[in-house]
């Protein structure tokens, strides 16, 4: 019996130091992959992306964990670079293309100036054979054949003067087709140019995500797990509130601008920090507060998001605003550390700008109620206004009231 199970342990360990050897030998086959052949460079660089994102597309769909999330990254970037060596390969390839067009366009232009002064000539000895009466020509002869043989040389002048018609106006036709395209792929190359500007940019953001990221987590697998289950619990808790399973007492009417909460210093639950976590659900559906709050002076601290601009009327949620901390939408904890469950932001988080007024004000009149619903393992803290347009609600989330 314990040789079986000796033997079977064996068999075990072999499957899988070869499906480890077969896992290292796949991420490393699409560096493996080289591009040096000009000609065939483009074809090269498209297999390379293939391969990158086939490994990211496996990564996803295994585990949520550090190491996983630094290899999606590193993948992206690598990805990001091939479309940067594609979009120069394009450029280089389109430019090589105007060149040719070029020359066949300046050629094309000195036959159309030979065969136009060919055609103006012929023309002008047309016009004055076809003035002369042939009975003129009979008289004129000394014998009926040298009339046949005049008369068959202005017929076949004709039709060379006709066929030098024919000739000009197909080079004119192809010249209008190459300076046609000429101008198309110049235009091409001013897009292809503007592309490469977006994902030189793209690069840049995609290695700061990854450095970012390394930062905040210190490299460190547990405390990435830590942040992860906090967003997906935080996550749950608002996907409850929202369909009415907080526990809930209403407190009364109250008026755009009047205090209703404070801000809780330091972590609680769902929250690794100081912060305010502002919604606006309109009709059960999450909508962007960026939509609703005024214009006014911010504060970034949601590196490395960029800044985003606000386009509504309503007053801010906190006092002396604001410093964001984390957009709406698909934010770097998004899409980075792939939190939320892969879901978008729902909310803004914001405090003061100086962080030392905690108060939480109105954004419009409405219904006040206070809440509460389980997260993780504490008690998350929320006020919630009904307003009496458009079947509108906002939330404050992790305060006290």
């Amino acid at each position: 019996m314990g040789k079986r199970i000796y033997g079977l342990i064996t068999l075990i360990s072999i499957f899988l130091a070869v499906l480890l050897s077969t896992s290292v030998v796949s991420a490393q086959s699409c560096d493996e992959i080289k591009c040096e052949d000009e000609g065939d460079q483009l074809s090269c660089i498209k297999q390379k992306k293939s391969c990158w994102e086939d490994k990211i597309l496996q990564t996803q769909q295994s585990q949520v964990t550090l190491t996983n999330t630094i290899s999606i990254l590193s993948g992206q970037i690598s990805i990001q670079q091939l479309q940067i060596q594609q979009t120069l390969a394009e450029i280089v390839q389109l430019e090589k293309e105007i060149g040719e067009l070029s020359e066949r366009i300046f050629g094309l232009d000195i036959s159309l100036d030979r065969l136009s002064s060919i055609l103006v000539k012929r023309v002008g000895e047309q016009y004055k054979r076809t003035q002369i009466d042939p009975i003129f020509l009979l008289f004129k002869g000394s014998s009926l054949n040298n009339f046949l043989s005049e008369y068959k040389y202005i017929k076949l002048a004709k039709k060379q003067t006709l066929n030098a018609m024919q000739r000009a106006e197909s080079q004119r036709l192809l010249y209008d087709e190459q300076k046609s395209l000429k101008e198309e792929k110049q235009t091409q190359v001013e897009t292809k140019k503007i592309q490469l500007v977006q994902q030189q940019a793209r690069l840049q953001q995609q290695r700061a995500d990854q450095q970012y990221l390394l930062s905040e987590t210190k490299n460190n697998e547990s405390r990435f797990q830590e942040e992860l289950a906090k967003t997906l619990q935080e996550l749950q808790a608002i996907q409850s509130i929202i369909a009415g399973q907080g526990n809930e007492s209403e407190v009364g009417e109250i008026t755009q601008g009047e205090t209703i909460a404070s801000i809780i210093a330091g972590p609680s639950a769902c929250s690794t920090g100081t912060h305010l976590h502002f919604e606006v659900v309109k009709d059960n559906s999450h909508q962007n507060p960026t939509g609703y709050l005024s214009q006014t002076d911010i504060i970034w601290s949601n590196q490395p998001d960029d800044p985003f601009s606000f386009s509504g009327s309503w007053n801010w949620p906190v006092f002396d605003a604001a410093r964001i901390t984390q957009g709406y939408g698909m934010s770097w904890y998004a899409r980075v550390i792939r939190a939320y469950g892969g879901s978008p932001h729902t909310g803004i988080d914001l405090v003061s700008k100086t962080n030392s007024d905690s108060r939480v004000r109105a954004v419009k009149s409405g219904t006040l109620f206070r809440g509460s619903v389980a997260c993780g393992k504490g008690l998350l803290r929320y006020v919630r206004i009904k307003h009496k347009e458009g079947d509108i609600n906002t939330y404050y989330l992790h305060i006290n009231y």
